[in-house]
């Protein structure tokens, strides 16, 4: 995907969980989102994509949040049961720097559900 397609609004919408920043750890990261952000906004901004057809749950706070009871009981347990979820979502990891290390422990994520993915927003963007 080219970076003009990426920042375009018409057809790339990112949101996040929560909407302002929730401060830092005390050993390092950041603190998870504001609990109250996402049931506050996230219907009122989905109202106004009304033709999503393909959502990205990106990390396991936005897995958490919309999988619910679907939710397996860690990261790589839902990311690997991917096709239960698509193809309308797909969950994959949070990228930080502590997904290098995840990708080097979970092959199968570039060999199997990457693929797919790159095949199904291509398809998506050539409309």
């Amino acid at each position: 995907m080219t970076r003009e397609i990426f920042y375009d609004g018409s057809k790339i919408a990112i949101m996040p969980m929560g909407f302002c920043y929730p401060g830092r750890l005390e050993r390092g990261g950041d603190n998870p989102p504001r609990p109250e952000c996402a049931p506050a906004w996230h219907e009122k901004i989905l109202a106004g994509l009304p033709d999503i057809e393909l959502t990205l749950l990106v990390g396991m706070y936005a897995q958490k949040y919309y999988l619910a009871e679907q939710n397996k009981k860690t990261l790589t347990e839902t990311v690997r049961h991917w096709q239960e979820f698509a193809p309308a979502m797909i969950p994959t990891p949070h990228p930080s720097w502590r997904t290098t290390a995840w990708l080097k422990k979970n092959l199968w994520f570039e060999a199997e559900l990457l693929p797919v993915l790159q095949q199904k927003v291509r398809k998506l963007l050539e409309g």
